[in-house]
């Protein structure tokens, strides 16, 4: 049994073969109408828990349709179906679940959950998001750009923005996938630094540039976040626009990047905020087969960790 609970804790060769995995089977499902199961049914009489004490969109749908595409069913329980951590302990809830279901996905607030959820199950737990780490979507952003470019060692990311959970994670794919990272924000928005440790400890080098312009000269890859939350209050909303403005991803600071580099964001996106529309729908940008491809690479990481 495997728990997928962040690209850091996962070996690096597990890391490969998900990805060879996620490609294979979206090559497989190419020439195949949409809403057709695989031909594979690897998780056939399994059932999955998708809880989501955070609401999505991406995250929920490619977890509910993957898992159907590989003949499995889901049962989707919400914070408020649950109430993690306030009765019953996350302990017990874990010890329960593992009787009734096959596998676990969580998308939480608190690191603290997922770890103690993964402590006490007795079935794989997936990490969906925790307000420290997304890796399930890096997973996708590195499939993606290996669709594209080819392999990502050696290559040069640049983040824009505020150093978050995704930024958080995508520090740690540095480190386990050879690639450099440059850091474009503001200092009150760094990434922590146990993540920038981890990839510098593995050799990536790893930047921060407090000039957005001077970061991605020679990048192969933007990324981009929203900058704000939709639980952030307005006046908060107002002081992190005023600093990460000088951050926004727009057509002239793409032209400063390598004449081929790729813009990604995992959405939902506030056009015209942290990235302009013409970048979006322009000809770098590849947000829709990342999108897409949180489907394939969260297929394979459920194989990987039922070990089928």
């Amino acid at each position: 049994m495997n728990h997928f609970l962040d690209i850091h804790k996962t070996d690096p060769d597990a890391l490969r073969l998900i990805i060879d995995q996620g490609v294979a089977m979206k090559q497989a499902r190419a020439d195949r109408p949409k809403g057709t199961p695989d031909d594979e049914q690897p998780l056939a009489g399994r059932m999955v828990a998708l809880i989501f004490e955070k609401p999505s969109t991406r995250t929920r749908v490619s977890f509910d349709v993957g898992v159907r595409q590989m003949g499995g069913e889901t049962m989707v329980l919400s914070g408020s179906d649950m109430q993690l951590g306030h009765g019953e302990t996350i302990a017990d809830t874990a010890r329960v679940l593992s009787r009734y279901v096959d596998m676990i996905m969580i998308r939480t607030f608190d690191e603290s959950v997922l770890t103690e959820m993964a402590e006490y199950a007795d079935v794989p737990v997936i990490n969906g998001l925790t307000d420290r780490t997304h890796p399930c979507q890096i997973m996708a952003d590195v499939m993606t750009f290996e669709e594209h470019r080819g392999p990502i060692k050696g290559k040069k990311v640049v983040w824009t923005g505020d150093g978050n959970n995704v930024c958080a994670s995508f520090l740690h794919a540095a480190g386990q996938f050879g690639f450099d990272m440059t850091f474009a924000g503001p200092p009150q928005l760094d990434p922590e630094a146990e993540f920038v440790g981890f990839a510098r400890d593995r050799g990536s080098k790893i930047v921060i540039e407090r000039d957005a312009a001077k970061a991605v000269d020679g990048a192969d890859l933007i990324v981009a976040d929203t900058w704000v939350s939709m639980h952030d209050a307005q006046s908060a909303r107002e002081r992190r626009h005023n600093l990460l403005r000088p951050y926004q991803v727009n057509d002239a600071l793409v032209a400063k990047a390598k004449p081929d580099a790729l813009f990604m964001h995992c959405l939902p996106a506030h056009r015209e905020e942290e990235v302009t529309s013409s970048v979006m729908d322009g000809p770098h940008s590849v947000i829709f087969d990342e999108a897409e491809n949180r489907l394939h690479a969260q297929k394979a990481i459920m194989r990987w960790c039922l070990g089928v």
